[in-house]
C-alpha cells in the first residue's frame, strides 16, 4: 500500500476528484493548504500599499491506494491538474506500514 500526496492549485481539485474516481478510485482526504514552492508567491496592491502574500492556496489530496495503483493515480492527477503554469503542484508517494477500518476493524489491503 501507498499513499498518494498531491499539492495542486484548487481550482482544479473537482477535475481531479472526479477524473479519479471515473477510474474507481473515490476514498480521499482533501485540505485547503496554503504553501510556497519555486513561486515564491507573489505582490499585491492594496489600499495603494504594495504588500507580499508569500503563502498561496492550494488543495492537498492524501489517499491510500493498493501498489498496482499507484503510477495510474499519478497520471491522473498530473494530466488533470496541469495548467504548464508555475505553481502547478507536486505529489509524493509513500509507503504504508498498516492500515485498519476502525469500524470493523479490517487491516491492510482489506481496510482500503
Amino acid at each position: 500500500m501507498k499513499q498518494v500526496v498531491a499539492i495542486i492549485k484548487p481550482f482544479k481539485m473537482d477535475d481531479v476528484r472526479e477524473a479519479l474516481a471515473n477510474v474507481g478510485i473515490t476514498g480521499m482526504t482533501v485540505t485547503e493548504v496554503k504553501g510556497f514552492g519555486r513561486q515564491k508567491g507573489h505582490t499585491e496592491l492594496y489600499r495603494g500599499a504594495e504588500y507580499t502574500v508569500d503563502f498561496l492556496p492550494k488543495a492537498k489530496i492524501e489517499m491510500v491506494v493498493e501498489d498496482d495503483d499507484v503510477e495510474r493515480c499519478i497520471e491522473i492527477i498530473t494530466h488533470t491538474a496541469r495548467t504548464g503554469k508555475i505553481g502547478d503542484g507536486k505529489i509524493f508517494v509513500l509507503e504504508i506500514q498498516r492500515a485498519m477500518r476502525i469500524r470493523t476493524g479490517e487491516m491492510d489491503q482489506s481496510a482500503i
